[in-house]
């Protein structure tokens, strides 16, 4: 698998990919269905930085955005996103995806990176992270709307770079 920068002519898989995780309800914030409304808001907002893995195949198998998590005197930790296609669950897309996003959030001065909203009951994912090295510093209680779990808490995770 190859990570790299996305080209223009990537967006449509990362945009298929997007609404698919959003499809399940039971992951990232905005609620399925609105992958067209909230596409651009969410992956294209200024200052971030796609990246997608390409499998050997050569179809995108992730994508992930890194950017500051804050603006100005916050903008020296990054945030990322990551979404995986359904047919590459499973298979260390996420995992590759986070190390690679952890070397170039370094290379690009960035001294420690954060996650604001990690669904709580989304283990695979907060082991993953943990295995990274992040923390989970702080946890919002049902601030997630769980597409079958309800109020579900949102853990926020940190690691130093």
């Amino acid at each position: 698998m190859q990570i790299r920068a996305a080209y223009e002519a990537d967006m449509p898989a990362v945009r298929a990919i997007y609404a698919a995780a959003l499809a399940g309800g039971d992951a990232l914030a905005p609620a399925p269905g609105t992958a067209d409304a909230t596409f651009e808001a969410y992956w294209r907002t200024a200052g971030s930085r796609t990246f997608v893995a390409v499998a050997v195949e050569g179809e995108i198998a992730g994508a992930y955005l890194l950017r500051p998590n804050a603006l100005g005197l916050g903008d020296h930790v990054a945030n990322a996103g990551y979404i995986v296609a359904p047919a590459f669950r499973g298979r260390g897309v996420a995992a590759a995806m986070c190390a690679h996003s952890l070397e170039t959030a370094r290379a690009a001065g960035f001294r420690a990176m954060q996650f604001n909203y990690v669904v709580a009951s989304n283990e695979v994912a907060v082991r993953l992270w943990q295995r990274h090295g992040f923390a989970i510093v702080g946890r919002v209680p049902g601030a997630f709307r769980h597409a079958s779990l309800g109020p579900t808490d949102v853990l926020i995770m940190h690691r130093f770079l």
